[in-house]
C-alpha cells in the first residue's frame, strides 16, 4: 500500500520505531538512521525488543555531530517522502535538521516529530515517560484497584502514539497526493491518550462521573469478571439481551433473564449466584463453554496463553512461531510473514564512512 514512499527515521527506543515498523509492513522503505553507538533499544532483552520493531528497514549509523555525517542526512532527505525523529524539541534544528532545513532541500516532505507533550507546551521542554503520560492524561486513574492506581505493564501512550503518528504520516501523504505540498506533524504521546479519554471527559463534564460509561465499568452483573474454581478468571460482557440469554439457557437459569442489567454487588443475590457458579468450573471448562456458546465470554489470557491462541491455525495468522523465533504482526495479511525482512545490523545499509561514495550510491538506488 506504501510501496515506494521513503521514510528516514531517526527516532530512538519505542513511539517512532513502532511506526516506522507499521508503516514497513505497509510496504514503506524505512531507513533507519542510528548513532554510531547504534540505536539505544539495542542490547535490551538481548536484542529481541530492538528486532521486533525494527524488521522491515536498513540501517545507516551517523554522527549527526559531524558535518559531513550531517551532510548525508541531507542527501537522504532530499530523497525522502517522510522524515520522523523523537529528539527533544529544538535538538533536530540544532543540529541543522529540522523542519526548515528540510523542507528547504525537500519542498513535498512530510516531516513528523514526536515528543512528550509537543514542541511549544509548557511542558515541551521536560522529560517523561509513558508512566507521566498515563498519570497526567487521566488514564491511570481509570486502571484502579482498592482505590489506588495499578502499575501497568504496557507502554500505552509510546504505542497508541506510534499508531497516531502513522495515521497523521499517511493522512499527510494523502493530501500531498492531491495538493503537492507536504506539512510538518507535531505528534504528542500524551495527545494521544487525551483523545482515548473523549467519553470520560465528556461524561465527567456532563455528569460528574468520573470513570467513563458506568455499564462498562464492572457495576453489572452482565458485564464483568468472574473467578474460576482454579483462580483464573473469564471475562462476561454480555450486554445485548440475546446474549445474556444465551448465556443463562446454556448454564441452565433463565430465571436469570430479569437480572440482566442489576448491580454486580454483593448486596445482590444474583451476582453472588453468578460467582458460585463460575468457581464451580476450572479455566479450561469455562474455555471450552464460551467456543459453544455465543454469549461474550472468553478467558483472561496471560501473555504466553496469548502468544499461543493466536499463533494458532484456528484464528488468522497474526503471530507465527517457528522455532526460537517469533513474529507479531501489526496487520493482518495472509502473507505477511513472507514479505518481512529480519531487523538490520547496525551500519549494514551504510557506506565505508559517512561520506563515503558508496553510500551516497546506496541512497541514490535504495
Amino acid at each position: 500500500m506504501l510501496d515506494g514512499i521513503k521514510v528516514i527515521d531517526f527516532s530512538h527506543y519505542l513511539p517512532g520505531p513502532f511506526a516506522s515498523l507499521r508503516l514497513a509492513d505497509l510496504g514503506a522503505e524505512v531507513i533507519k538512521i542510528e548513532p554510531k553507538t547504534g540505536d539505544r533499544m539495542r542490547g535490551l532483552a538481548t536484542d529481541s525488543l530492538f528486532d521486533a520493531n525494527n524488521k522491515n528497514k536498513k540501517s545507516i549509523a551517523l554522527d549527526l555531530k559531524n558535518t559531513r555525517d550531517v551532510q548525508t542526512a541531507q542527501h537522504l532527505i532530499r530523497q525522502a517522502d517522510v522524515i520522523i525523529e523523537s529528539f527533544r524539541p529544538g535538538v533536530m534544528k540544532k543540529l541543522g535538521l529540522g523542519y526548515e532545513e528540510a523542507v528547504a532541500l525537500n519542498p513535498s516532505i512530510v516531516y513528523c516529530s514526536i515528543s512528550g507533550y509537543g514542541q511549544h507546551s509548557r511542558y515541551a521542554s521536560f522529560g517523561s515517560h509513558d508512566l507521566n503520560y498515563m498519570a497526567l492524561s487521566g488514564v491511570l486513574a481509570q486502571l484502579k484497584a482498592d482505590g489506588r492506581p495499578i502499575h501497568p505493564t504496557m507502554t500505552f501512550a509510546d504505542l497508541i502514539g506510534s499508531m497516531h503518528v502513522v495515521e497523521q504520516i499517511t493522512a499527510a501523504l494523502y493530501a500531498r497526493e492531491r495538493t503537492g505540498k507536504g506539512r510538518y506533524i507535531d505528534v504528542a504521546l500524551v495527545d494521544s491518550l487525551l483523545s482515548m479519554m473523549t467519553n470520560h471527559f465528556v461524561l465527567e463534564h456532563d455528569t460528574g462521573q468520573k470513570n467513563g460509561i458506568p455499564i462498562l465499568a464492572g457495576t453489572v452483573v452482565s458485564y464483568h469478571l468472574y473467578e474460576t474454581k482454579d483462580g483464573r478468571y473469564m471475562a462476561l460482557a454480555a450486554l445485548e439481551g440475546h446474549f445474556w440469554r444465551n448465556f443463562c439457557d446454556a448454564v441452565g437459569k433463565s430465571e436469570w433473564y430479569e437480572g440482566h442489567l442489576s448491580a454486580a454487588c454483593d448486596d445482590n443475590p444474583l451476582f453472588l449466584e453468578i460467582k458460585q457458579l463460575f468457581r464451580a468450573k476450572t479455566f479450561q471448562q469455562w474455555i471450552a463453554f464460551s467456543q459453544q456458546v455465543d454469549c461474550c465470554l472468553t478467558p483472561v489470557l496471560e501473555t504466553d496463553e496469548a502468544k499461543t491462541w493466536f499463533a494458532s491455525d484456528t484464528y488468522r495468522n497474526m503471530i507465527h512461531i517457528e522455532n526460537d523465533r517469533i513474529e507479531v504482526a501489526t496487520r493482518y495479511d495472509e502473507h505477511f510473514f513472507t514479505k518481512r525482512t529480519r531487523a538490520p545490523k547496525l551500519n549494514e545499509h551504510g557506506g565505508v564512512s559517512a561520506n563515503d561514495e558508496r553510500s551516497i550510491k546506496y541512497c541514490d538506488n535504495a
